[in-house]
């Protein structure tokens, strides 16, 4: 009997040892979306830094590939890349994505000239606008689906501020919270230029997402989802939101 519960003991303890020690690095990609995702922070943003801690709770890393967004969601597809870490859903990628619980949530407001009075009043308020958008990103459905007016497709923000200041397009959008922190960053002075509309297009949780033919999609959702319980738990959430100057979401 005493021979037995030995036996038990090192079988129990190396499988244990063997679940513990496992760890995957996973690989972001995405174009930078600062807060959240921002190649000049040595912390990596408020997202990177949200992501990674609920990984660390459970063994795992990620690395961050910043690529144009339209080739990030491209890849993820194909298997070039295991997590998108900033996305917006929509029923279109809810077909061929594995979402997270949200870990934020933003405001999409649409950008206009300072002294323009344009107010968004849903879709049909658009009607004639030349609205500059982001390729490849993901508004809304109904947004995307309207023929009210026209889009004109950049691969980065700037390209579009630079667009509506130069009056070649009537609008643009984006999550306010990351358009002041882009625009801050690169091109100050444009903000005395610009307003946001009052009324938000939508507000969009924030997803990590993984492609469905990834074999370690699961896996790597049901990891980040049990590691961002934890961080809420133990206040690493917070104080990471607290370091941005951020009200906490996603809640």
């Amino acid at each position: 009997m005493k021979k037995s519960w030995r036996i038990v003991v090192v079988v129990f303890t190396f499988g244990l040892l063997a679940t513990v020690s496992r760890a995957d690095t996973f690989t972001a990609a995405g174009d930078p979306y600062p807060p959240y995702g921002d190649p000049n922070n040595p912390d990596g943003g408020l997202g990177l830094e949200l992501i990674r801690a609920a990984f660390k709770t459970q063994g795992h890393s990620m690395t961050m590939d910043y690529v144009p967004w339209a080739r990030a969601e491209n890849g993820i597809k194909n298997g070039s890349y295991d997590i998108l870490p900033f996305t917006w859903r929509t029923d279109a990628r809810a077909k061929v994505l594995l979402f997270s619980n949200a870990y934020s949530v933003g405001n999409v407001r649409f950008i206009k000239r300072k002294g323009d009075s344009f107010e968004f009043n849903g879709l049909e308020s658009l009607h004639g606008k030349l609205i500059g958008t982001i390729r490849g990103y993901g508004y809304s459905d109904a947004f995307g689906a309207s023929n009210a007016f026209q889009l004109e497709n950049g691969n980065e923000l700037m390209t579009n501020i630079k667009k509506l200041l130069r009056q070649r397009i009537d609008l643009t959008l984006e999550d306010e919270i990351v358009a002041r922190s882009i625009i801050g960053s690169k091109d100050p002075e444009s903000l005395k230029n610009i307003e946001f509309a009052k009324t938000p297009l939508s507000v969009n949780p924030l997803y990590i997402t993984v492609g469905m033919q990834n074999p370690k999609g699961q896996e790597i959702i049901g990891s980040f989802n049990r590691g961002l319980e934890i961080i809420k738990a133990n206040g690493t959430y917070d104080r990471i939101f607290k370091k941005y100057g951020m009200e906490k979401t996603g809640r």
